[in-house]
């Protein structure tokens, strides 16, 4: 088992490395700009339907809010799958 555990780390670490090495002094943007950039390609003169209700001032506050988002997700996922196995070990028990 503890061969395995390092295996699956050693491969999450080579995979979080690799790309990083390989593209030095690349910009990593963030899909919504790659949208962008295709579209502008494809149909120069598209105009947006709507703009954003709020814009944040900056992209460290973009990245915090997008990180709040992901773990609040997180968080309700794992709360729901806990109480859902807690409830199936509770009924198991009284059988």
């Amino acid at each position: 088992m503890k061969r395995l555990n390092g295996a699956l780390i050693a491969a999450a670490l080579v995979i979080a490395v690799v790309p990083l090495l390989g593209r030095s002094g690349a910009d990593f943007n963030g899909s919504d700009s790659e949208g962008m950039t295709a579209i502008a390609s494809l149909a120069p003169g598209y105009q947006p339907w709507f703009k954003p209700l709020w814009q944040p001032p900056s992209t460290e506050v973009e990245s915090l809010l997008f990180a709040l988002q992901a773990a609040l997700g997180a968080g309700v996922l794992g709360y729901y799958l806990g109480y859902r196995r807690g409830r199936r070990e509770q009924n198991r028990a009284g059988d």
